[in-house]
Parts: C-alpha cells; structure tokens; sequence
C-alpha cells in the first residue's frame, strides 16, 4: 500500500478575500493559463482547514488572518482532471472549506510566483464572473454581500 503522504489530501479551502464595498480579490494561476481564482489550497496531513486557512492566506497573498470567518459550509467537487495525479489512485472527489476574510481597502498583495502571476480587485459581479471554478463562483455569490 502506498503512503497517502506522497499525495495531496482531498480536502482544501477556498478564502474569499472581500472588501467592505464589494471588491473581490482573484488571483492568476501560473498554470493553467488564464485560470483565476480566490485563495485556495490543500489541507496538509494532520491539518485542520482553519489552520490550512490561515496558511494559504499568507502564503499565497502576505496577508494576515485577522477577521477570518469560518463559514461552516464546505462543498464537494470533481478533482479536474488536469490535478488528479497529485491525488492516490481512485480519488476524484475534493472537499472545499470556504472562509471569507473582509477588509476596509483594496490592498497590495505579495503574490507567490510559484503559483500565481498577477491579482484584481474586481467588483463583485466582474469577481464571479472572472472566477474558473463553478464552486468559486458559488462562494463569491453566497458569502459577498451586493
């Protein structure tokens, strides 16, 4: 039998970076081309998505985690088919744990060049409608007031 450490765990969250005035911040993957989305990423082993949470935000935009609102909603997906060889053999379902952090201001955000090339602040609607992933939509749509 394998190690399940050699391959991602099948849980993640997604962060919704929002502003009180309804901007949404995405972020471009590196790969795939024109692929944006809010902050995202794996669980490690061991993890739990608050702390996962917290992580990615830093990780992936240097921003702290103060204000940061478990919403108590996670969502199942199909793993895409581009990602699916990070999973063991047979996964294809991931679970996402959505959280939302809102901030007074749009701020500058450090990206990490290993996963994303360029970030918007976008109004809510342009948000939903730059974000790749269906689930992404749906938590821009659900957890970011009009």
């Amino acid at each position: 039998m394998e190690n399940k450490n050699n391959y991602k765990r099948p849980e993640s969250v997604l962060v919704i970076v929002h502003t009180k005035t309804g901007y949404v911040l995405v972020l471009r993957r590196v790969k795939p081309d024109d692929f944006w989305q809010s902050v995202t990423g794996s669980l490690e082993w061991g993890e739990r998505a608050f702390d996962a949470a917290v992580r990615e935000l830093k990780e992936e935009t240097g921003l702290d985690s103060p204000g940061l609102v478990d919403c108590n909603f996670s969502q199942e997906f199909e793993i895409y088919s581009m990602w699916r060889e990070r999973y063991q053999p047979g996964v294809t379902h991931n679970i996402e744990h959505v959280f939302t952090l809102e901030l007074e201001d749009c701020l500058e955000i450090q990206l990490d060049p290993r996963e994303h090339i360029e970030y918007r602040w976008l109004p809510r609607d342009e948000a939903i409608a730059q974000a790749s992933s269906h689930t992404n939509r749906h938590a821009i749509v659900r957890w970011v007031p009009r």
